[in-house]
């Protein structure tokens, strides 16, 4: 799968979003992450783990502790990839608006 692919995949899941979200915030650990949810530690270190394949999360042990770190590189190609249908759309909207301004000065 490419990189595209697996980001899309991993960002599909509104845990691992919120996850990610939590992360942009800065560094957490595992258990901090889990907090919030009604899932068990586990399936958050099962979203995370899903995450790092995704290479969104970096995880990296410091004690006793795993700390995680967003990653956001692979959001930028989410982004970059998406700003060519942006650009398509806001040119369909001013054709749009033209058309329509156009109309309304002809009822005139």
């Amino acid at each position: 799968m490419d990189s595209l692919t697996t980001t899309f995949a991993a960002l599909a899941d509104p845990t691992r979003r919120s996850i990610l979200r939590r992360l942009a915030s800065g560094p957490a650990t595992v258990n901090d992450l889990a907090g919030p949810y009604r899932i068990s530690q586990q399936a958050v270190s099962k979203h995370i783990a899903y995450l790092q394949r995704a290479r969104l999360v970096i995880k990296r042990r410091q004690g006793r502790n795993h700390y995680c770190s967003l990653r956001a590189a692979p959001i930028k190609q989410v982004a970059d990839w998406s700003e060519d249908y942006r650009r398509q759309w806001d040119q369909k909207l001013d054709r749009l608006d033209a058309l329509l301004k156009e109309l309304q000065s002809k009822k005139k």
